[in-house]
């Protein structure tokens, strides 16, 4: 099938016979802000009625965000003035089951349509953002929230209120008086007569107010010990979820980060994160309030299967025993395994709590603090008791992704994503029953999209090859996983209100993501936007092309992109560079445009100027199951090591590369394992740079680190397996560190201390380039430039390109 991709690609290497040749690339252009490339399509939604598709692009030279709209049957998208955009339909689109009323969101405000009349109410008009927007079974309600806030409408109209007004303090009621008020009170009549005065009014007004329904709710209290981490209302109005955990908790040390460059002239310091091991996540509890009985209970997490399991037990013991041999008694107790192991609601990549449409069912997940197991219980209301319906377990880290959950429209059975095959699946459950699996294979699937009429998922895929990636739909009661579209390069999709189409985000190597409709029955797409600018589309970039290193440690295949000259037979005896992805858990050998768009460019300068590159998704990459993702589990640096090393044999092998002259980089993760291949390989690799590396896991953030490597109290052998500070000494090949001095990630002080270390050991060839203005991800053309000049200088100095 031809797509609008396809066809760019085709245009980009079609230049007539007789054309001059395309400019050169050279450093200034590919580093320049990228607006000359042309800007991706950025949060399609669907209009109400389906017919049209609205869609945000990036102006030029500026961040600011322009809202467009294109018809869904193809023409031309048209950008919405001012007055346009207070017009148009917004986002977070809701039906009632009926489909009498629809709601969404435009501008934070929470917009009402009659879709009998057409006729729209404005529901809210508050400087506070409204979000889950959402209607109640009969369509009679219409809620939503504002912080952590609830409210509610009445579609036959009338005044909007407040569902519940929940307080993280004491009730006054049951307030204690202290011994010198009593003392007060028994000396002087006035004061028990004002008292007693005080007493009666609030004892009229709460009398008023419950006999009212037009007044606000009573309030719920939780105590003052509490701070409430979210909530979360039924559909109905009848009960919320509150998430709770200790107020105050102690988050350990913050590290501070300085400005160099600022307007006041003056260095100034910026407050930044605690290191992991000191600041475990606060165990958090969940509270059920019953809004019309008004009440609230407790929901204990003791029962859950499993809960009261050491899963690192073991690790635990050795720690132990190491330390008590020190006569470190003080330490070794504060290593003692919790009775009950304490859990987190899990919502930062997924939902934490879900109700059915009716309200009459919720689902909520936890994690454990330890980061070994998941739960999807449900909530007997009856019981006030949480109730296990899915455990999910792994002995290395449960994946931060492919955490989707929800309930078919029967508002009994469940439906989730686990990855207890080794992949992440999509099941079914009823609450008691047995679960079944809608999709498996040795295959990934995610973002599951439940259709209006509840009888279709749709999902995102890559069934066919790992780096390939299409929209599936599968029946929710079980068959063969259909192809829907065909582009290989799916980033994103949205489903009509109808069901009948979806919106598809699509793009290729060299073309950000772009705009088509399809049928959910397949077919031919109409493409809606072509957004990449001309001078851009004009050069003749390098196809990567995506080959399999064989791994030599029993990992099977590494995929890996490939940049070469067109003519094969010229990469004999050219020197070579490896590009290492950051994040660790990201996807970067794919057929879409990828996140490191720069890099791609400079890879292609690079084999202008006489190299090939390699770019690997080594082990710990997405998209290649669990057994993949969890390699690294206390042994970080390690396997990827080991896949690196293969790809240089394979560019050796295959491509006839000077082993000898082969260059390694990468930015983050990437840069931590540059660090671990000139320390752990010396000789491997002729010269390196590492860009914003973590270089001592002991000083990076506890939410990524402490999945990986334990608790560095718990486990301080994997963090001194896996940091590259503690390899210094084997540093020989030529370094070229590079950071950003206002980098609140990975801070500036990791690379600052391992430079440190070199000097203290007397190190040559090693050097730094510090940015003063630069985070982690860097944001200004200069800095872009003068990054990469100096590794494109490296690189030709140690190379000898």
């Amino acid at each position: 099938m031809r797509t609008l991709a396809t066809a760019l690609l085709a245009a980009l290497a079609a230049t007539p016979a007789l054309a001059a040749p395309p400019p050169a690339l050279d450093m200034e252009t590919i580093m320049a802000d990228p607006d000359w490339i042309g800007q991706a399509v950025e949060d399609p939604y669907w209009s109400m009625d389906g017919s049209q598709v609205y869609y945000s692009l990036k102006r030029d030279g500026s961040p600011v965000r322009d809202l467009y709209r294109v018809p869904a049957a193809g023409g031309a998208g048209v950008k919405l003035d001012p007055a346009a955009v207070a017009a148009a339909d917004g986002t977070k689109l809701v039906f009632d089951r009926e489909h009498r009323h629809a709601a969404f969101i435009r501008h934070g405000d929470v917009f009402l349509r009659d879709l009998g009349n057409g006729s729209t109410v404005q529901v809210t008009r508050s400087a506070k953002s409204e979000t889950s927007p959402r209607f109640s079974a009969d369509g009679r309600l219409l809620t939503w929230r504002a912080g952590d806030d609830w409210f509610a409408y009445a579609t036959s109209g009338g005044p909007a209120w407040q569902a519940a007004v929940v307080e993280a303090k004491d009730d006054p009621k049951n307030e204690k008086s202290s011994d010198l008020q009593d003392q007060q009170q028994a000396l002087f009549s006035t004061l028990r007569g004002l008292k007693a005065d005080e007493k009666a009014l609030k004892a009229d007004a709460d009398a008023l107010a419950a006999a009212d329904p037009g007044h606000a709710p009573q309030a719920f209290y939780l105590g003052k010990d509490v701070a409430i981490v979210d909530t979360s209302l039924s559909p109905d109005g009848r009960y919320m979820l509150v998430v709770t955990k200790a107020k105050d908790a102690d988050a350990g040390k913050i590290a501070d980060l300085t400005h160099y460059v600022t307007d006041s002239g003056y260095a100034e310091a910026e407050s930044t994160r605690s290191y992991v091991g000191r600041n475990d996540p606060v165990p958090q509890a969940l509270k059920l309030i019953d809004l019309r009985g008004h009440a609230v209970y407790n929901l204990d997490t003791a029962s859950l299967p499993g809960i009261h399991d050491d899963p690192l037990a073991a690790i635990r013991a050795k720690t132990v025993a190491a330390l008590r041999k020190e006569g470190k008694d003080d330490r070794a107790d504060a290593l003692a395994a919790p009775k009950t192991r304490p859990v987190i609601v899990n919502a930062e990549y997924s939902p934490g709590i879900v109700w059915s449409d009716d309200g009459h069912a919720v689902a909520v997940q936890l994690t454990s603090v330890d980061s070994k197991d998941r739960w999807i219980a449900t909530v007997d209301f009856d019981h006030h008791a949480l109730v296990s319906q899915h455990r999910l377990s792994d002995k290395a880290w449960i994946n931060w992704d492919n955490n989707d959950f929800g309930w078919l429209r029967d508002g009994r059975t469940l439906w989730y994503l686990s990855e207890e095959t080794g992949y992440s699946h999509l099941y079914t459950r009823a609450p008691g029953g047995k679960a079944s699996a809608l999709t498996s294979g040795r295959f990934e699937v995610d973002h599951p999209v439940l259709s209006a009429d509840g009888k279709t998922f749709y999902v995102r895929s890559n069934q066919v090859a790992p780096y390939s990636y299409d929209v599936y739909k599968v029946a929710v009661g079980g068959g063969a996983l259909a192809r829907v579209t065909n582009y290989e390069s799916l980033d994103d999709f949205a489903l009509s209100p109808d069901d009948r189409q979806l919106a598809v985000l699509h793009s290729s190597p060299y073309v950000p993501s772009q705009l088509s409709t399809i049928s959910v029955d397949g077919g031919s797409p109409r493409e809606l936007t072509n957004t990449v600018k001309p001078g851009f589309a004009a050069h003749p970039w390098i196809a990567p092309k995506i080959v399999q290193v064989p791994s030599t440690h029993g990992a099977g295949v590494v995929y890996a992109k490939f940049y070469g000259p067109a003519d094969a037979a010229q990469a004999a005896s050219r020197p070579a560079v490896i590009f290492v992805h950051g994040a660790g858990y990201l996807q970067n050998v794919h057929l879409s445009y990828p996140s490191y768009f720069r890099e791609q460019m400079f890879h292609n300068l690079l084999v202008q100027r006489g190299y090939v590159v390699l770019d690997m998704d080594y082990r710990a990459s997405k998209g290649y199951g669990r057994d993949w993702r969890t390699a690294i589990y206390r042994n970080m640096g390690h396997p990827e090591l080991e896949d690196l090393l293969d790809g240089k044999a394979w560019l050796v092998k295959n491509q006839g590369v000077d082993p000898k002259r082969v260059g390694i980089y990468g930015g983050s993760y990437g840069g931590f394992m540059t660090l671990m291949a000139l320390l752990r390989a010396p000789g491997e690799f002729a010269a390196g740079a590492a860009l914003r590396p973590v270089t001592d896991w002991t000083s990076y953030n506890h939410e990524y680190t402490a999945a990986i490597l334990n608790d560095p109290q718990l486990d301080p052998e994997a963090y001194a397996t896996s940091s590259p500070i503690q390899y210094a000494d084997k540093l020989q090949d030529a370094l070229l560190i590079e950071h950003g001095l206002i980098d609140d990630n990975v801070l500036a002080s990791d690379s600052i201390r391992l430079y440190q270390r070199f000097i203290e050991l007397h190190k040559k060839n090693f050097w730094m380039s510090l940015y003063p203005m630069e985070r982690h991800g860097f944001v200004h053309p200069d800095s872009w430039h003068d990054e990469y000049r100096r590794i494109d200088e490296l690189f030709h100095d140690k190379l000898g390109q």
